[in-house]
């Protein structure tokens, strides 16, 4: 089994990587001048495409000996980002704050330690502001001979125009349904209706098909959510649906953050000989802080982006409304709330549900510049009026 065989429905992306990953790692910059590697690389694609799962695993590639398979050590290391010539920049908050990236930029500048290369992925590079993104740059400008970038983000046009001139952009497209459903029953074990279902409403999103496919409260706060925009008949429905919505939201985010948080909370005791139970001694109190301080920030952008979720699954339920009204149900998406969906369709004209997209595109806006998520979910709701 090779470090690829976990990837699905990107196989030209693969193709390119693995070609790269397999080129010798000796000899200098014009022994290497126009070969498949190269030090600087962007990894564009829709959310749930498999940026990250991908990025890694061509770091692993660079960082194995031999023809870039990917050997178990290697694995190992880079899937608990402990290998010592891996630099991992991310962020649980809504940016990636500039020191992050100084210390990152810092850490390219060594040498590989045990490996070929020295790798830096770095992931949603679209959330660094300007300035921030200014820094990167520089050291993608004069890159040390061994040190190879790896950007993710969702397109090039997130990126600033001069750090695009300086990398080797790869785009992947969204997986279809079945490939999805078949990585969930081969690699996780799930049954193949369970499967293809949780792939369906997923619209292809590998990590959230995973969670609806093993976690049956994430499947119900689902379903929760586009049964309460089905049954708004009145304005002071439709407030009370988007509190209902944001409380959904916020169930969801937890779910997410607390057993991580947790866990994180253990860890970090324990590697301060904090003995379960035992009280934080004052002078070590700075640094559960900051653990506590990182940990609400997360939080923030979970819920946000549990917000977001929200806001897709609409579109695609008023999705699966026209498409009834346009007789075309074999692509309905919610195909469990197809009686539900054929009874909204019935309700209004098709321009109607055009104009609830049209709602819902604008709240995700909203809620992107910082509109309070309530008010902006009221506002599309109200939208979705059928009397």
């Amino acid at each position: 089994m090779t470090v690829w065989d976990g990837l699905t429905g990107q196989a030209d992306a693969i193709a390119i990587f693995r070609a790269a990953a397999e080129r010798p790692g000796g000899g200098d910059a014009e022994a290497r001048a126009g070969s498949a590697m190269t030090h600087a690389w962007l990894i564009t694609g829709p959310p749930g495409s498999g940026r990250s799962n991908l990025a890694f695993a061509f770091a692993t590639a660079l960082l194995s000996p031999g023809t870039g398979a990917g050997d178990e050590n290697a694995r190992r290391l880079v899937d608990a980002r402990t290998h010592p010539d891996l630099t991992v920049l991310s962020t649980e908050g809504v940016i990636i704050k500039m020191d992050a990236v100084k210390e990152a930029v810092k850490r390219s500048q060594y040498s590989p330690s045990v490996g070929r290369y020295r790798v830096v992925v770095v992931e949603d590079a679209d959330r660094m502001v300007e300035r921030t993104s200014n820094v990167l740059l520089k050291a993608l400008e004069e890159p040390p001979e061994r040190t190879v970038w790896i950007l993710c983000a969702p397109s090039e046009a997130d990126l600033l125009p001069t750090i695009r001139s300086r990398v080797r952009s790869v785009r992947l497209r969204v997986p279809s349904v079945d490939d999805v459903a078949e990585l969930l029953v081969t690699r996780d074990g799930v049954d193949r209706a369970t499967a293809e279902r949780a792939a369906r409403e997923a619209q292809s999103h590998i990590g959230m098909a995973r969670r609806l496919a093993t976690n049956p409260e994430a499947r119900a706060r689902r379903e929760e959510t586009l049964r309460a925009a089905l049954g708004i008949r009145g304005v002071s429905a439709a407030v009370n649906a988007a509190a209902r919505l944001l409380a959904i939201a916020g169930d969801d985010a937890k779910a997410i953050t607390l057993e991580r948080d947790a866990a994180e909370r253990e860890g970090v005791l324990r590697s301060l000989g904090v003995e379960p139970g035992q009280s934080v001694p004052p002078g070590l109190r700075s640094q559960i802080k900051a653990l506590e301080d990182d940990q609400k920030r997360r939080a923030t952008r979970s819920l946000r982006d549990g917000i977001d979720r929200i806001l897709v699954d609409l579109t695609s339920l008023y999705r699966d409304v026209i498409m009834v009204q346009l007789g075309r149900e074999t692509s309905v998406i919610n195909r469990a709330l197809l009686t539900e969906v054929r009874a909204a369709g019935s309700a209004c004209a098709p321009a109607a549900t055009l104009f609830t997209l049209d709602a819902i595109a604008q709240a995700r806006q909203r809620i992107e510049s910082n509109v309070a998520p309530a008010l902006a979910l009221e506002a599309m709701l109200v939208s979705a009026i059928r009397r």
